[in-house]
């Protein structure tokens, strides 16, 4: 089993999370009055990440699926 620091999954969690809270804290300190509309660009791109992180769940499925290897052709 790979360890969860090797997963995609788990480095685009940290990169949203990391995004989002900079995001928060920055507007929260430099601009407050922007704070809603910072807080509305985080949620409009928490749904894409979470898609993002589901559809790579779902590719490794399909791969885990196939048998675990992806088969590459090579042109001679």
């Amino acid at each position: 089993m790979v360890p969860f620091w090797k997963s995609r999954k788990f480095w685009y969690m940290i990169v949203d999370v990391v995004v989002s809270v900079t995001s928060f804290f920055v507007g929260k300190y430099v601009a407050p009055a922007a704070t809603e509309d910072i807080l509305f660009l985080i949620g409009a791109l928490q749904p894409v990440v979470i898609t993002l992180i589901a559809a790579v769940a779902y590719e490794d499925g399909q791969e885990k699926r196939a048998g675990g290897s992806t088969l590459i052709l090579e042109d001679k």
